[in-house]
């Protein structure tokens, strides 16, 4: 419900908002229809609809939507159909109605209240809905539950609505009938017994015909008449007055001996509870009623008759005693209740009727003046009533006296010269009675009422009404006779008193004042002899009082009693010491002279006479009174200390310590920082003086020492002791007077009295120490005692024999100003009295550092004072640490407190002292350190940056040496807090620089500027090495810095390389942020001169720039004018921001500097209207600044949210205001990328980088389509809003536990245990930013702010340990973004949050050392239970700290692997390039790695493959936990393996339930290692079949191979059933299997095994044609015919001589026809043939075939089919291309991982599709020559053919096909060394038009090679000197281009490594397919070594150094050349 209220006020505030809402509101209310149903029932939710509804009316009743006045009034007139049980919920309780109708109808009066026209809809119900409650069951007939009706009515009389003025007479006079009068008759035989005997309301009809007024006996001549009768329809009333119903006879004492006043009280027992409880509703309902409408004067008459008979009984009821009654105890109480109320209606109901009367009529006055004696006589009733004590009898009195109160002040005159007469006794009887309680407050309340009233309208009677209260007082009465028992002042007396000084208060004139003070003075002067404490005490108080008025007479007067009287007291106080001991410890003394009492007179000085002191500091509030008061009380301290201690018997603790109360809050407005008087200052002086001597002092050590016992009424040892006691405690006096010292030292100057001697002339000390007290005596030993107070005040700094030369007086004097400027800081953190705002002036250290600018101080004096200033500083360090936890405002006063101490000591480093300069700036470096948030308050760096000039430039009187001294200091002072605040938070440092360079006056003053530009031009800060900091700071973090080069605003990107000049970039983005500020101050100006424009035509474009904003862009206040301004460029900004936000949804490109510069103008405006009063345009800023911060979010792209740091930078620099909101809409934008899969958050498949990439060859699952946008820019963007969040982190961490919870929620969101993060490699540093931000946020639990999150931090904590875990839970990956730096970026981001675990670590692991428990809340060794994160534990703290060293262990790999890849060609290893980790730790990494997740315990075996022990426990953990892993493909090798093939475990039975593994894992299963299982076999053909035909044709070969294999022809029926999904399946597969018959000579044992392999190859070719449709038949044979033909040409051309071959060519190209436009070129089936170019045919070379090559005109399948382009492919006859097939699958294997890591490398592996026997076909590389051929027609070198064909060294064109060569030779270069190709002649290497390499023809490769394998080309690939000329301008390995050559070949080696089980699985397959590469030496085992998987990443990247070193113009690469070119004549 609390909820849909809610929503109610929020629709009732924008009703037009959420008309939606309010309609659907209303449509769960009851329909009309169905409430005129005969018998409805509503349930809960309509109830709660009609609720609402009547809430939105109330709030909105004027609201132009009629659908909710509508559904109210329809179940308003449905109200009586709700008075039966049937018509509410099942089992919803009485209770329940009740409170509905309550609500309900309180709703609807507000509404009607508040709106005329819904007033008048409401009225047209009441009065139906009125009646039919009054008669609900009232005779019996109807069905409503009487009880029903009865809550309504009750609720109706607490809130009535507006009712028809006809249906007024009618509702009066039903419910007097229904619920007032009895149907039954009276006995008329006996009237006055009968009225006695019966309640005065038992009667059966009103008079009709006879008004009141006829009735005899009216309140004003009651002893005219006894008695009267009426006569109503038969009946007889006899009535009794109320002086009749008063003379029965009886009196107080003998109420219940009178027969007939027993009888009365048995009539008033004869009324049931039920018929009073009616009555008072009806009374209720007619005031109501009368309050509404005009009532006929008749009814009226008979309204006020009834009331006037009931109040006529009330005096009777409330005379009676318990006694009188029959019933007693509850049941007497709730009667007596239930009358009680049914009088107080009555009283309210008369005097509404008296409203309507005449004012002047003379009925009228008669009928007040009888009404206001019957409420007297009622009110004086109340007072003597034995019920007076119950509440319902206070509220009857209260409700009386207001009654009489509001008749007297509305009518005055008589009526009220009268009240006054008969108010007086009332008064004086109330004021009689001591234990009134509330009677009395009434009766206080109602006196001041009417006096004030009276006052202004007849001042005589009120005089004299005053005056005779007064004269009560002066009765006399003979308290001395009182010897023998206590004193008693009558009651009368002390209520009088205070009556009176109420009555003062209340009318505030002088002339009361001094009516009365007088006389209170007189009291007080005469009775001090023999008058008791407690007349005293009322008396001083009420003196107090009237006081505090501020009449200046009454005040002196007072103030100059008081005075005297406290004095006296002292004066009298004689040497012998009372036996009594005074309350709290002190000394009593006993007057010799004055008669009063020791106990009175103690009282009276430690109470009354302080109590009215303080009484007048607080009530005073003339400001001019206030000054003199604070003198006169400071004298009176200052004699009373000076007297005490000339006595030797008293103590000054006894007179002075009840003062401080009232001297603190005389001194509360008192500003100790402004120019005082030196009397006054002395006063101050000899306040503390005593205050330090007599040890009033709270204390100040913050560990008191243990309490001993009380010394205070000792005369030596006591106050030698008292000021030591006061500096450690414990407090031995009254605890207020501690906060009353407190208080007093926040408004008290600095206790410098002379500006040339700091002490004045030690007699002055000596005359208020009296050498004649008893503390003269031994002044030496009281001296040493004052000197060891003082060093122990001091905290010990200053050595007690060091203080010598200090005398006992001046002891005394510096120990009380080391208790004031300590006790400053104690009480609020040391802000001093003056205006409300916090500032520097209004720091204490203000008033501290006064000490030490005096010249000519004594050493010691000296260095007691430096201590007493580093005393105050640790105290005021204290006092901020302990109220760390605050929230809300006082965290803001915290912070406010901080802030004001760090500008004061900013300021004071220009003080002319040196020694004052040193300490400034010791202190300021301590606060800083203590409490960083200082660095980047926009008032402490205003202070830094330009206070001290301003302060140096007011005082310096040519003192050269001074000003260097000055400026050399705040130089190094300024350059040392910038760059320790940018170390932590560089944008917001930046941000704060760049707005204090936008101030105008910042240009204005010459000196200034200067120093701040000399400063600041030497700070830079950088991505590189930032030699202005040491070790590891927030600004080292990646993201942080590239957030910090956006926040600059400079033009950098934001991952390159750069050093960030402070200055330079500072300068210039002040003057942008100038410029936009200018340009729309100048709109502004321009939009008011000419009134407005018109729609559209808004200017822009308005220059300016610096010199307008000193011109005043910012500070000129928006003026009421400008909304329309505002309003038009509001909606112009919302407009474009949306439109960016369109365009990039839709995938278009986002303008950047058009985005950027609409956002700066954006900003611009919303700063510009910060100032404004204004409120029109809320909403409008608050859209655009939600825009603001979710429009780079929405864009998502690297330049948009370099755009949105900048401007957020600005708005938290420029606005603190506005921080909270920026970062609450940020976090929500980050949530909502969580949500929307956005960057970081794109946890889709096909955003994961390479895993999706090489779906399903290479890794498992469905291949995805590509994503819609670059993942690696979001993640960029990611990075840079990550660092501008981790910098607020750092700013507001100390601070603003609301902007942490903040981040604690974004946290908390980001780290849910569902995993949200993206795969994406280039994220990793990104993702352990974030999670080093979490670790930082959670390390927050240790202070103060967060204690009581710090469960819920350690939770967040948990997760985000197991985030972090979580990504490991993948296997490893690369991935190379083409953005400069980024790697490096990655791997430092991986390694800062490596250096901040492990030191927590170290933290954690130190404090064990120290034996220090580790506390873990509730978390703390918790066995055997559930956990929120980690699920089921045994021991979570062993648990945590396993998982700690697991993560700290995979993270440091994480960094060692992300830095290799960073700097590949480094030397350096990286420091955690070799762990040192034990096999058991290795094995509890293992297992903890499974406990957390399966997949991390995966991902560490593959991290570290050589690693044995790993690999042994994770395959034991597989198997055990086998059947929670089936979705988990990466576990196959951990449980099928050739040995359990072998032994056909029971494991293999989970294969059919487990997920598909990747398609080159699936391959690996067909070897015969495994046997072909049954179950194995099954699996793989499941995973087979489970992908695409197209995605599984690429290892066609390996497929056929398996075919050797296949004993069940498995394989056979899955290639059989593919074939039916895929023609070109088909076709590639007939290819193949045509390509496989080959007839060759069998090795001796595998004859068998062949011959049944080639006699299956046919079988499964038939089956596949015989399987085919009559469609796929006919396109297979005319593709097959096609292509056969062109084929068969080259055994065509072979006769024919080698001049005529060509022509042979383009005679059989001629006969050949395209049947159909659907062939395709079989090596490239994407790529359709268009025909063939017959004059393209070309015969080759070749020892005894004829090789063609033939050019196809083709377009592309899926592309456009009017792009035709020209393919050469040559047809082979005689060559084997199958080994060809296998190098070109894994080069294109390595072609799809380098484009899937991002590496760019090229490769081009050409297709290649064996066809036949020794026949295929080979794709022609496009656009390119072979290096033989380049030198036919050169005589140089590449070098040179380069430079010919592509322009000079150094060009563009150059440059550009060096960096081609580069990348094709490093791709070539990995792919040589896995490989090993060899014949690596000029032939054989082809050069495209762009200048790439691309190898062909692989006829030796692994391990074969020309010459009978005599493997002369050692090298692992080709690098001749030609090729280093291009790849090494230096030809000494040492430029950037051979650099950049090795760090692609080693990142592509590393790439590979990746995937080498995948790549070696393709090769493998093959080995028995009978191709060359296979003939000798292990090459599957020598192709693994290549890889080298026993190496660390870094060791793999050295071995691929030293590769490309081999390789470096080996002479065997020249020596083949040369053979190539002397046996083959190619090229060298």
């Amino acid at each position: 419900m609390e909820a849909l209220t809610e929503l109610c006020d929020i629709i009732a505030e924008n009703p037009k908002q959420f008309s939606e809402k309010l309609a659907w509101i209303c449509g769960r209310c009851p329909q009309t229809e169905w409430l005129l149903a005969e018998s409805p029932r509503v349930s809960r939710s309509h109830l709660n609809a009609v609720l609402a509804v009547a809430r939105i009316i109330s709030k909105n009743p004027e609201s132009t939507d009629n659908r909710a006045k509508s559904a109210v009034n329809d179940f308003l007139s449905a109200v009586p159909a709700s008075f039966r049980r049937s018509f509410w919920p099942h089992s919803f309780p009485s209770q329940s109605i009740s409170a509905f109708y309550c609500d309900f109808l309180s709703y609807l009066s507000s509404a009607a209240d508040l709106s005329p026209d819904f007033a008048t809809e409401v009225a047209r119900f009441t009065g139906e809905v009125v009646i039919a409650a009054a008669s609900c069951g009232g005779d019996g007939n109807g069905d409503g539950d009487p009880s029903i009706s009865k809550a309504f009515l009750v609720a109706l009389s607490q809130n009535f609505p507006s009712i028809l003025q006809s249906d007024g007479d009618k509702l009066i006079t039903m419910l007097l009938d229904q619920f007032v009068v009895s149907r039954a008759p009276l006995n008329s035989a006996n009237s006055e017994t009968s009225s006695a005997q019966s309640s005065p309301v038992s009667t059966n009809r009103y008079p009709s015909g006879k008004t009141e007024e006829s009735s005899p006996g009216d309140g004003s001549t009651a002893s005219s008449k006894s008695s009267s009768s009426v006569v109503v329809n038969g009946g007889s009333i006899v009535w009794k007055t109320g002086v009749d119903q008063l003379s029965f006879g009886f009196s107080e004492g003998s109420g219940g001996s009178n027969p007939v006043f027993r009888q009365q009280v048995a009539s008033f027992e004869d009324e049931s509870i039920e018929s009073l409880e009616k009555q008072e509703i009806a009374f209720r309902l007619i005031t109501h009623i009368l309050e509404k409408v005009k009532v006929d004067s008749k009814l009226q008459d008979q309204v006020r008759f009834i009331a006037k008979r009931q109040l006529q009984s009330m005096s009777a009821f409330l005379k009676s005693r318990k006694r009188d009654w029959n019933e007693q105890g509850p049941v007497l109480k709730t009667r007596v209740n239930a009358k009680l109320s049914v009088y107080q209606a009555v009283a309210k109901m008369k005097i509404k009727s008296l409203v309507s009367l005449e004012t002047d009529g003379k009925t009228s006055k008669r009928l007040v003046l009888e009404t206001l004696a019957l409420l007297l006589d009622a009110a004086d009733a109340c007072l003597t009533s034995v019920w007076r004590k119950m509440k319902a009898c206070e509220e009857l009195f209260g409700s009386l006296l207001s009654g009489i109160a509001k008749i007297a002040v509305e009518r005055g005159g008589q009526p009220l010269r009268v009240l006054l007469i008969r108010l007086k006794p009332l008064v004086l009887a109330g004021c009689a009675q001591p234990d009134q309680g509330a009677l009395l407050e009434s009766v206080f309340k109602t006196s001041c009422e009417i006096i004030e009233s009276g006052w202004s309208k007849d001042r005589a009677p009120v005089d004299t009404f005053i005056m005779g209260l007064a004269s009560s007082i002066r009765e006399r009465n003979d308290y001395e006779e009182q010897v023998d028992r206590e004193k008693q002042v009558p009651a009368v007396q002390l209520n009088v008193i205070r009556l009176l000084a109420d009555l003062n208060v209340a009318v505030k004139k002088p002339e009361v004042a001094d009516m009365i003070l007088p006389l209170f003075i007189e009291s007080l002067e005469e009775g001090d002899a023999s008058a008791p404490s407690f007349l005293r005490l009322q008396l001083l108080d009420a003196v107090s009082r009237i006081a505090t008025l501020g009449f200046e007479k009454s005040y002196r007067e007072t103030v100059v009693l008081m005075t005297r009287s406290y004095l006296s007291k002292l004066s009298t106080v004689g040497s012998v010491e009372s036996k009594t001991s005074a309350p709290e410890g002190l000394s009593t003394v006993v007057s010799v002279e004055s008669k009063t009492s020791a106990p009175e007179a103690t009282t009276e000085r430690i109470e009354t006479l302080p109590a009215g002191f303080l009484t007048i500091a607080n009530g005073l509030a003339d400001t001019k009174l206030r000054s003199d008061y604070r003198h006169r009380l400071l004298s009176l301290c200052s004699d009373v200390g000076l007297a005490a201690e000339s006595k030797s018997g008293g103590s000054g603790v006894d007179f002075l310590g009840p003062l401080l109360p009232a001297v603190a809050e005389i001194c509360s407005d008192f500003d100790p920082t402004l120019d005082v008087e030196p009397s006054l200052l002395k006063l101050f002086r000899n306040l503390w003086f005593y205050i330090a001597l007599f040890g009033l002092a709270p204390p100040i050590l913050k560990a008191p020492t243990p309490a001993g016992k009380s010394t205070s009424n000792s005369a030596n040892s006591g106050s030698m002791n008292a000021a030591l006691q006061a500096v450690g405690g414990p407090y031995m006096w009254n605890t207020e007077w501690i906060i009353a010292v407190q208080r007093i030292s926040q408004g008290t100057p600095p206790l410098v009295v002379s500006s040339v001697k700091w002490l004045e002339d030690e007699l002055e000390l000596n005359a208020l120490h009296n050498p004649g007290s008893r503390r003269g005596n031994g002044n030496e030993k009281v001296a040493s005692t004052q000197r060891l107070a003082l060093s122990t005040a001091l905290g010990g700094r200053v050595d007690v024999a060091s203080m010598n030369t200090i005398s006992g007086v001046k002891a005394t004097y510096l120990l009380a100003v080391a208790f004031l400027e300590i006790i400053r800081f104690i009480s609020n953190g040391g802000i001093l009295n003056g205006d409300s705002s916090v500032s520097a002036s209004r720091s204490a250290f203000s008033c501290v550092f006064e000490y030490l600018k005096t010249p000519n101080l004594t050493p010691a004096v000296s260095q007691c004072l430096t201590a007493i200033v580093h005393r105050s500083f640790e105290t005021a360090v204290s006092w901020l640490e302990d109220r760390i936890s605050l929230t809300g405002k006082d965290a803001r006063n915290r912070e406010l407190t901080t802030y004001a101490h760090a500008c004061f000591l900013i300021k004071s480093m220009s003080q002319r002292d040196e020694h004052v300069r040193n300490i400034s700036v010791n202190l300021l470096t301590q606060l800083r350190d203590k409490f960083p948030q200082v660095l980047w308050h926009s008032s402490c760096l205003d202070s830094l940056l330009f206070s001290v000039h301003d302060n140096t430039s007011s005082t310096v009187v040519n003192d050269p040496a001074w000003t260097a001294a000055v400026r050399s200091l705040y130089q190094k002072v300024v350059r040392e807090w910038i760059i320790i605040s940018l170390s932590y938070a560089p944008c917001t440092s930046q941000g704060l620089l760049q707005d204090k360079l936008c101030k105008a006056n910042t240009w204005q003053r010459a000196q200034t500027t200067t120093d701040v530009v000399s400063l600041l031009s030497e700070i830079k800060i950088g991505t590189g090495k930032n030699e202005i900091w040491s070790g590891i700071r927030t600004a080292n973090i990646p993201a942080v810095m590239a957030a910090a080069a956006a926040a600059s605003g400079a033009n950098l990107k934001v991952s390159e390389s750069f050093n960030l000049e402070v200055l330079g970039t500072g300068v210039v983005s002040a003057t942008v942020k100038c410029n936009h500020a200018g340009e729309i101050a100048g709109m502004r100006r321009l939009y008011n001169s000419i009134g407005g424009f018109q729609s559209g035509s808004a200017p822009s474009g308005f220059g300016g720039g610096l010199q307008r904003l000193i011109s005043g862009a910012f500070s000129q206040a928006p003026q009421p004018e400008d909304d329309s301004f505002n309003e038009m460029l509001i909606a112009r900004f919302v407009r474009l921001l949306q439109q960016f936000v369109n365009t990039a949804e839709k995938g278009g490109e986002v303008d950047k500097t058009q985005f950027r510069e609409t956002c700066s103008q954006a900003t611009a405006l919303l700063l510009s209207n910060l100032g404004a009063e204004s409120k029109t345009n809320v909403e409008g800023f608050s859209q655009l600044l939600r825009l603001l911060c979710w429009c780079p979010a929405y864009i998502s792209t690297p330049d948009a949210m370099e755009t949105g740091i900048f401007i957020w930078t600005w708005l938290v620099s420029a606005a603190p205001q506005l921080v909270s909101l920026v970062l609450a809409e940020l976090v929500d934008a980050w949530i909502w990328t969580i949500d929307t899969k956005r960057g970081l958050f794109a946890s889709d498949v096909r955003y994961s980088g390479p895993a999706a990439k090489l779906r399903p060859h290479l890794a498992p699952g469905e291949p995805e389509g590509s994503p819609e946008s670059d993942p690696v820019d979001q993640i960029v963007a990611h990075r840079l809003w990550l660092g501008f969040l981790i910098d607020r982190f750092e700013v507001v961490r100390h601070n603003s536990t609301e902007q942490l919870l903040l981040l604690g929620r974004m946290l908390q969101r980001s780290t849910d245990l569902d995993w949200c993060f993206t795969r994406h490699p280039a994220a990793a540093g990104t993702f352990f930013s974030l999670m080093l931000l979490g670790l930082k946020f959670c390390s927050c639990q240790t202070q103060g702010n967060m204690q009581k999150f710090r469960s819920g931090l350690q939770l967040l904590e948990d997760r985000i340990y197991r985030t972090s875990l979580g990504w490991f839970a993948h296997q490893p990956e690369w991935y190379d973004v083409n953005i400069p730096n980024f790697c490096q970026s990655e791997a430092l981001s991986v390694s800062v949050f490596v250096h901040f675990l492990s030191n927590e670590l170290l933290d954690l692991s130190q404090s064990d050392s120290k034996g220090k428990p580790r506390e873990i809340g509730n978390l703390i060794d918790v066995t055997d239970q559930y956990h929120p994160v980690w699920g089921e534990m045994d021991n979570y703290t062993v648990g945590k700290e396993k998982r700690r060293q697991l993560l700290l262990m995979l993270c440091q790999h994480e960094a060692d692997r992300l830095d290799v890849w960073a700097q590949p060609i480094s030397s350096k290893d990286s420091p955690y390039s070799r762990l040192k980790i034990s096999s058991e730790k290795w094995t509890e990494h293992a297992k903890t790695a499974f406990s957390v997740d399966p997949r991390i315990a995966l991902s560490l075996a593959s991290r570290f493959p050589a690693n044995a022990g790993v690999k042994s426990e994770v395959t034991q953990l597989v198997q055990t936990h086998i059947v929670d892993l089936r979705t988990i493909p990466q576990a196959l090798p951990y449980f099928v393996t050739p040995k359990n093939v072998e032994e056909d475990s029971a494991l293999l039975q989970q294969l059919p339930h487990w997920a598909a593994c990747s398609i080159t894992q699936a391959l690996e299963f067909l070897t015969p290692a495994y046997k072909g299982h049954p179950r194995v076999m099954a699996y793989v053909l499941r995973v087979l079949e489970s992908y695409p035909p197209d995605r599984v044709t690429f290892f066609m070969p390996q497929l056929v191979q398996s075919l050797r294999y296949d004993e069940g022809r498995l394989v056979e029926g899955y290639l059989l059933r593919a074939t039916q999904r895929s023609d070109i399946f088909a076709h590639i597969l007939i290819w193949h299997l045509q390509g496989e018959s080959v007839q060759e000579t069998p090795k001796e044992g595998a004859i068998d095994k062949n011959a049944s392999f080639q006699e299956i190859l046919p079988q499964v070719r038939q089956h596949i044609i015989d399987g085919f449709s009559p469609s796929a038949l006919d396109m297979f044979t005319r593709e097959f015919d096609f292509f056969d033909k062109v084929t068969s040409i080259s055994g065509v051309l072979f006769p024919l001589p080698k001049e005529e071959r060509r022509a042979g060519i383009r005679r059989e190209l001629e006969k050949i026809e395209m049947q159909g436009d659907d062939l395709y070129l079989p090596t490239a089936p994407s790529k359709l043939v268009r025909g063939i170019r017959v004059d393209s045919g070309i015969p080759l070379q070749s020892a005894a075939k004829v090789p063609i090559m033939i050019t196809f005109n083709v377009i592309d399948r899926d592309g456009d089919h009017n792009d035709v382009k020209p393919q050469a492919c040559i047809f082979k006859v005689g060559d084997d291309c199958r080994q060809d097939v296998l190098a070109l699958q894994v080069i294109s294997l390595l072609r799809d991982i380098f484009q899937a890591v991002g590496l760019n490398l090229y490769l081009f592996p050409y297709g290649v599709l064996p066809t036949g026997d020794e026949r295929g076909i080979i794709e022609v590389v496009p656009n390119t020559r072979s290096r033989s051929q380049m030198g036919e027609t050169t005589d140089g070198g590449l070098y040179e053919i380069f430079q010919q064909d592509y322009g000079p060294v150094g060009s563009a064109t150059f440059e550009t096909a060096r960096e081609n060569f580069l990348i094709s030779s490093a791709g070539y270069a990995v792919a040589s060394l896995l490989l090993q190709p060899k014949d690596r002649h000029n032939g054989n290497l082809l050069f495209d038009d762009v200048g790439r390499l691309v190898h062909i023809d692989f006829g030796f490769i692994l391990e074969t090679s020309p010459g009978g394998n005599m493997r002369f080309e050692s090298a692992h690939f080709k690098l001749s000197h030609e090729m280093t000329q291009l790849l090494d301008p230096s030809g000494v390995m040492k430029s950037k281009t051979w650099h950049q050559f090795v760090s692609l070949c080693v990142k592509g080696y590393l790439a590979a490594r990746r995937y080498m089980d995948g790549i070696i699985s393709t090769v493998q397959m093959m080995l028995d397919s009978g191709l060359p590469c296979f003939s000798r030496g292990d090459p599957i085992g020598n192709l693994r070594k290549r890889f080298h998987p026993e190496m660390s990443e870094r060791e793999a990247a050295h071995f691929m150094i030293h590769v490309c070193t081999d390789a470096y113009n080996k002479w065997t690469t020249a020596g083949y050349d040369l053979i190539q070119y002397l046996q083959q004549g190619i090229e060298k």
